[in-house]
């Protein structure tokens, strides 16, 4: 029998890209269009062809605005979970302020779709050696996990000397770090968001069968609405490494998408890791 992988969306707009927060505060989100509903669209019909299921990492001010989504995520069977309210970094808060932030998101989730959540993660992987209190925090405004580690090394994340695998706090929280293939005494990242754009396929499916068959585990991957949305605005004035990470092959993103689907089994991070441990 094969493994089932855990798939999940961090379910955000474009303009709210921690890269790109410089040029959109949070304050002028509610006059910018979104354009997370097309694509939560053509994410929702992929897993629908594919019989597949999902984690949907769901922002509290997108599910104020689009609760339809929020409640068709539950509907279709996917796992509704927590990206915070406000996608603000967990290094840029105070304690109480990213308690009242993840506090808040799960209550509006909550309350739309009548489901409870169970996990968070935090944007841009925000969670380090600077900040080892916001798993307290997570664990108590009540979450049973966390998935806000990347053990990689990375300019704007990343705990290279995390546990690859899923392990638990003392405070009874579970984090499940995104995947990485150790080789060559460092962690390679396995998990999808922006190198399943920039690396061929093929080098993603490598690393996920690294993982299943090397590991003997199950793999998490992740990625965007925004990243199957090619048509989306070209913000200017940003740099040209942003321009790379955001921009890069977005028009391929739906056809890699297709292949995984085919080439692996998917499930929810619930069911795939949590409810086994």
């Amino acid at each position: 029998m094969s493994i089932v992988n855990a798939l999940t969306i961090d379910v955000e707009d474009y303009f709210q890209v921690s890269a790109l927060a410089p040029h959109f505060p949070p304050k002028t989100w509610d006059a910018i269009p979104c354009r997370v509903e097309r694509n939560m669209n053509v994410l929702l019909s992929l897993l629908h062809e594919h019989g597949a299921k999902a984690t949907f990492f769901t922002l509290g001010w997108i599910g104020e605005r689009y609760p339809h989504l929020v409640r068709l995520i539950a509907m279709e069977g996917h796992e509704l979970a927590s990206h915070g309210y406000a996608h603000q970094r967990a290094t840029d808060q105070t304690r109480e302020a990213f308690l009242s932030d993840i506090s808040l998101a799960k209550t509006v989730l909550e309350d739309i779709a009548g489901v409870e959540v169970r996990g968070y993660r935090a944007p841009s992987f925000s969670i380090g050696t600077s900040n080892p209190w916001a798993h307290d925090c997570i664990a108590e405004a009540g979450y049973a996990y966390s998935s806000s580690v990347y053990p990689v090394k990375h300019d704007h994340y990343g705990l290279p000397d995390a546990p690859r695998f899923p392990y638990q706090l003392d405070s009874g929280l579970v984090e499940m770090p995104i995947s990485t293939v150790r080789y060559l005494g460092r962690n390679l990242p396995a998990g999808g968001g922006g190198y399943f754009r920039f690396l061929p396929y093929s080098a993603s499916r490598w690393l996920i069968r690294q993982v299943n068959e090397r590991d003997g585990k199950p793999a998490m991957f992740y990625l965007h609405p925004w990243e199957v949305d090619p048509d989306q605005p070209r913000v200017q004035g940003t740099t040209a490494k942003t321009r790379f990470r955001h921009y890069v092959n977005l028009s391929r993103t739906e056809d890699r998408l297709r292949r995984l689907m085919n080439d692996f089994s998917w499930g929810r991070m619930d069911q795939v890791f949590l409810d086994a441990a």
